[in-house]
């Protein structure tokens, strides 16, 4: 499997492990409400409510992601640059959790940035396939 797909699979892991601190803060509520759960996530305050709103951007960040590397796989656009990108955005989205979590909010909001023009630049990465190869 390519560093780009194993990038992919990791992006998805990290939705995952984005709901960890989330589903503790609903513990924390006097315990997990697996009936109405997302009523229970609309109370959660301060650090609860930071966790989930990682979480739910993880799900956005994974989808742009996703299809810019499958459309760099798609037109056999590969190479140095395209694994290079995809390492960035996962860099990018770890850094990204840790800062929403301890609230550190422009350093959050850079590391967001990156892993965006990543994922755009893996959209684009065909229109500049030459240099690439």
């Amino acid at each position: 499997m390519s560093i780009p797909f194993w990038c992919v699979f990791i992006s998805a892991l990290l939705i995952i492990i984005a709901k960890v601190p989330v589903a503790r803060e609903m513990q924390a509520q006097g315990g997990y409400d697996n009936h109405l759960p997302r009523n229970q996530q609309a109370q959660l305050t301060g650090f609860g409510a930071r966790a989930l709103a990682a979480h739910q951007n993880s799900f956005e960040a994974f989808m742009l992601f996703a299809a810019g590397v499958l459309m760099a796989h798609t037109t056999q656009t590969a190479g140095w640059l395209i694994d290079l990108l995809a390492i960035i955005f996962v860099i990018a989205r770890v850094l990204y959790l840790l800062c929403y979590w301890a609230d550190m909010a422009w350093q959050r909001s850079l590391v967001w940035g990156i892993g965006f023009v990543c994922s755009l630049l893996l959209m684009l990465s065909p229109t500049f396939r030459t240099v690439l190869i």
